[in-house]
């Protein structure tokens, strides 16, 4: 039995280490998932102006650039009682829709395909074969032979520099790779369009958030002043960013959006999969999928996502789930680098959630932590004392169990396509799957949004924010409040409390931290380390694909984190924030 260690996981935003043990066989028989880097947002946030807590914890990533503002506006409307107007939810689902399109295509392209693209085998395809397997599977426009020999220039340039640039941290001619030549180059073509497709896409956020990274919000609603006078978009005192012309040009990203993702993004995805059948049956672990649900309609009520757990793989029941009950949700810190004033083994829920940090591992360099005792900084979050995945499979499973339609019809086509069941789905492949239909199924919705909006807009409603509660002297004296949604990576939930006008308590329980949590005090590992533990087989120690490729399944963000350390365990960079 031997201990394998992958320090730093690369293609990841944040730092995470995973160690494995591995059998003699190369059987992976144990796995621990390790947050290595701390955040502190909950004691930035104390003591301040609620009504400034996005901008915040808006920052705590630069990857997820809206979905922390939008869950910790959230979260203020709940304690406060404040109704969002039409407008400005329906202008929230279209910046989210377009993160979601956005996010999942980066990541499919430059965080995940080199687990399964073998870049340096695309210098030995043949461009004019390339280009027939390309017009076989879409009719993309760029799928030419000289396209694709260019590609193969550029990637030739890179190598014969003595390095792969962009391509960096793959570990090439790998036994595992089977892509033929063809497709390779075929993926590292789309790999550079698709980083030249997002920058126009950014600009969605830019229009209706002022900018981007990070656009703006404000509590009660957004900062977005309409109009539909076409003047408004000339200059002068009607002036306004949201506008007829810009209108047009949102409906023409939401056009780019679309065609990438159906005639470039779903087919790679089904190609780059019938090579890698095998990977249907391992990398699932849990069983366990739980959602928050978001995209509300604009006038309350439903949402598109739905909110509930599956337990077991039984997609016949889809459980309800209270996010403020705190017999349901619970924080374990039994394995993390925290301490809790009544023990480490109790479960908080995050309105009564303490920050106490108490680093207890190893000084660095070491080899290995002490996987009985702390190891992350991650904590274990867990619903009914069940260990649970969130993110893009969790809410398609949801979406299809709850009788989706759209959900339904497509992953049908696409495990027919791939001669799979639905059970192929709970596994490292179905994940990646999964994450390429939600983006199809968002990208789709997106024109029914924008073009509500614009209805509203034509009929005379410009309402964007609601200012009734703005003053504190209106609040009650104490308040709490949940801030949920459905990030890119799976449920989000900011929560807080506030006491006489300013923030009591703060927790923001991410995505990463139900994923990539460590053990609880019953021993339950976090969904990384149980799909690691399921059916995986590492063929060379020191060439560890086989777990990059079931962590990138999952799209970590650990980005949560303000400290850096050198090797040696002295600071680097110290935050300061008064």
């Amino acid at each position: 039995m031997t201990r394998v260690v992958v320090d730093p996981i690369t293609r990841i935003e944040g730092h995470l280490r995973i160690e494995a043990e591995r059998s003699n066989d190369g059987q992976i028989t144990g796995a621990w998932s390790s947050g290595t880097m701390v955040r502190g947002i909950e004691l930035i946030l104390q003591g301040r102006d609620p009504r400034d807590a996005w901008a915040f914890a808006q920052r705590i990533c630069g990857v997820c650039t809206l979905v922390h503002g939008i869950a910790s506006v959230r979260s203020v409307e709940d304690a406060l009682g404040i109704e969002v107007p039409a407008n400005a939810q329906l202008i929230r689902n279209l910046m989210i829709g377009a993160q979601y399109v956005h996010d999942h295509v980066m990541h499919f392209y430059h965080l995940h395909a080199l687990d399964w693209v073998d870049v340096v085998s695309a210098l030995s395809a043949d461009p004019k074969a390339t280009s027939e397997l390309a017009q076989s599977i879409s009719g993309y426009a760029k799928s030419s032979p000289g396209y694709f020999a260019d590609t193969q220039k550029k990637l030739k340039d890179f190598v014969e520099a003595g390095q792969l640039g962009i391509f960096a941290n793959g570990y090439y001619g790998h036994p595992d790779y089977r892509l033929p030549p063809e497709a390779n180059l075929m993926a590292v073509a789309h790999y550079l369009d698709a980083l030249e497709w997002q920058r126009n896409v950014v600009e969605f956020h830019s229009i209706f958030g002022g900018k981007n990274p990070h656009p703006n919000f404000i509590v009660g609603g957004m900062p977005s002043p309409i109009s539909y006078d076409p003047s408004s978009a000339t200059g002068g005192s009607a002036s306004t960013a949201t506008n007829i012309v810009t209108l047009g040009h949102v409906r023409d990203i939401i056009k780019r959006m679309r065609s990438f993702v159906d005639q470039v993004y779903v087919p790679d995805t089904l190609a780059i999969a019938g090579f890698y059948k095998d990977w249907f049956a391992r990398g699932e672990g849990l069983g366990n999928f739980m959602t928050f649900g978001d995209f509300p309609s604009a006038i309350g009520g439903s949402q598109m996502i739905p909110a509930g757990a599956i337990l077991g793989r039984d997609l016949s029941t889809i459980h309800e789930i209270d996010l403020y009950d705190p017999q349901q949700v619970q924080e374990f810190v039994s394995h993390s680098w925290y301490d809790y004033a009544d023990g480490k083994d109790t479960g908080l829920h995050p309105h009564d959630g303490e920050t106490t940090l108490n680093y207890t591992g190893p000084q660095p360099p070491y080899e290995h932590l002490d996987v009985e005792a702390s190891y992350s900084w991650l904590k274990a979050p867990r619903w009914k004392g069940h260990a649970m995945e969130v993110g893009p499979l969790a809410r398609v499973l949801a979406l299809y169990a709850s009788g989706h339609e759209p959900t339904q019809e497509l992953a049908n086509m696409a495990l027919g396509k791939l001669d799979a069941p639905i059970d192929a789905l709970f596994s490292t492949l179905g994940r990646t799957a999964a994450r390429t239909l939600e983006t199809k199924i968002i990208a789709d919705q997106m024109d029914s949004w924008l073009d509500e909006l614009m209805g509203n807009i034509k009929s005379g409603n410009l309402d964007v924010p609601n200012g009734e509660m703005w003053n504190p002297s209106t609040w009650p004296r104490e308040s709490k409040g949940v801030g949920f949604m459905e990030a890119r990576r799976g449920g989000l939930a900011h929560y807080i409390v506030i006491k006489d006008g300013k923030i009591d308590n703060y927790q923001a329980v991410v995505p990463s931290t139900w994923n990539a949590g460590p053990r609880d005090p019953s021993g339950q590992p976090g969904a990384y380390e149980a799909a690691l533990m399921d059916n995986h087989q590492l063929a060379i120690e020191d060439q560890p694909l086989e777990i990059q490729r079931t962590i990138h399944s999952f799209d970590p963000c650990i980005a949560c984190a303000v400290h850096v350390n050198d090797p040696d365990g002295e600071e680097l960079v110290q935050v300061k924030v008064n």
